[in-house]
């Protein structure tokens, strides 16, 4: 294999893990609002989420880095066609961090209350900017052979780039609240599994059009609609870590999909023999080869920090003994 290769697969399973983890993360801070109906509940369902937010985004940072060491050409244009999408995106994410800090600092309920709102509206930016963006690179922009964005904010927002966004933003509320089912108990714990039922529905619905739509041109589409279909199963009978892990396995199996069609582009140009691909716009040898040295030697430690832990912080949080005050 390559390094080319290489590069294209690592970045593919950093994206399928921003995805799948800020995905929830997402959810949870979109639901708070709505399932709380107090500071204090909705206190409880963030601290669900609290010492894990800022682990999840070095998901994306990881992503977006190797994208600009691996791939230059491919970071220069992607993100200068997105550029002003990205800065919403960048500071819907700076808001969602100050939101977490100022309301476990915050003792007066009108700042708390203020952070939530902000909180549930930035991470609803970050949930429709991100797929998005991620379906932009495989429907196609506008670049020459330089590799020069030659069109304007409206050629993103295609209406397949914003279908993909409503259902990444299913499928990120659908994650979060299974996420909370497993984090809460007590009455919180009942809410968000009846939320589940809908959200579930309506991530099924959504995901079939989808593969209705690009069947014919991936039949691989099939693979995470089943898993969604697992999902739903699970959450009607009751079996909501299941429901949790298939969901998760069908949003990390729809971006390898995704990066599978996309192979060997990693940007696809709407003119003519433009696309970039992972040989015309990659590092040298030499670049890549240390940073395959280095990935080997420091990925293995960041992924057994983190799986750590998600295990120190395993427990259900009871909403009784939350230490939240009202």
């Amino acid at each position: 294999m390559s390094f080319e290769i290489l590069w294209f697969v690592l970045i593919a399973v950093l994206w399928a893990g921003f995805f799948f983890l800020e995905g929830f993360d997402f959810g949870v801070g979109i639901l708070q609002y709505f399932l709380g109906r107090t500071a204090n509940e909705r206190g409880t369902y963030i601290r669900a989420i609290g010492p894990h937010w800022d682990g999840n985004e070095v998901w994306l940072l990881t992503a977006g880095g190797a994208i600009f060491a691996a791939f230059p050409m491919w970071y220069a244009s992607f993100f200068s066609a997105l550029y002003l999408p990205f800065v919403f995106f960048l500071l819907a994410l700076i808001a969602r961090g100050v939101c977490f800090e100022f309301r476990h600092r915050s003792r007066l309920k009108r700042v708390r209350n203020w952070c939530d709102k902000i909180l549930m509206f930035s991470s609803f930016a970050c949930a429709i900017l991100a797929p998005v963006a991620m379906a932009n690179l495989i429907i196609g922009i506008p670049i020459d052979a330089n590799g020069n964005f030659t069109g304007t904010v409206f050629d993103l927002l295609k209406p397949d780039a914003l279908f993909a966004g409503l259902l990444g933003l299913s499928l990120f509320l659908s994650n979060g609240v299974l996420f909370l089912t497993l984090k809460i108990e007590g009455d919180l714990q009942e809410r968000a599994s009846r939320a589940s039922k809908i959200l579930i529905v309506i991530s099924v619905f959504l995901f079939a059009l989808m593969t209705l739509n690009i069947l014919g041109k991936s039949a691989l589409c099939v693979v995470p609609f089943v898993l969604i279909c697992g999902s739903a199963v699970f959450v009607f009978i009751g079996s909501f870590k299941m429901a949790f892990i298939s969901l998760a396995l069908c949003i990390a199996c729809s971006v390898a999909v995704l990066f599978y069609e996309l192979f060997p582009n990693v940007l696809v140009s709407t003119i003519l023999e433009n696309s970039l691909t992972i040989w015309n716009s990659s590092s040298s040898q030499y670049t890549l080869k240390i940073m395959s040295i280095s990935a080997a030697i420091f990925l293995p430690v960041v992924l057994v920090y983190q799986i750590w832990s998600y295990y120190v912080f395993r427990n259900r949080i009871n909403p009784k003994n939350a230490n939240i005050e009202e």
